[in-house]
């Protein structure tokens, strides 16, 4: 499962970029992958299922945004950490509309992701809100 961790951090650094630069997550995945097939050895590949994720991320992000908005209590979305809101983003994404993987291996490979790219407080909070999209599931489907 090594091959799919490092497809979430590449789709993770993607949603960041987007996010820091203004971009669609579509417009810095293109350009990841026409550099990933530049011959430069310094942007990383871009395997399918990093292109997956973005690529569901994209289809759902208003509905995604509109969750966390909801249900991610004390923080706005637009005062929420960079990190945090996409590594949560991503989770939604995966969590919600993915079903072949379990439900807790998403939500440890978001908490391993704020580890080693966030704050100390983050974890806990991705892994409590990403649990409740887990409890909400059904539900936020069929919304």
């Amino acid at each position: 499962m090594a091959a799919r961790n490092t497809a979430r951090k590449r789709a993770f650094q993607i949603l960041f970029e987007a996010d820091q630069r203004g971009a669609s997550v579509q417009t810095v995945l293109a350009d990841w992958i026409r550099h990933s097939h530049s011959g430069d050895d310094r942007q990383p590949p871009v395997s399918e299922y990093t292109m997956e994720l973005v690529e569901g991320y994209a289809e759902y992000a208003d509905r995604i945004d509109d969750l966390i908005a909801t249900y991610a209590v004390g923080w706005t979305l637009d005062r929420m950490p960079v990190v945090d809101r996409n590594i949560v983003r991503l989770g939604a994404y995966e969590l919600v509309w993915v079903d072949g993987t379990p439900d807790a291996v998403v939500i440890d490979e978001a908490v391993q992701l704020a580890k080693e790219f966030s704050t100390d407080e983050s974890p806990s909070f991705i892994n409590g809100l990403l649990a409740r999209f887990k409890d909400l599931k059904p539900s936020l489907r069929r919304d």
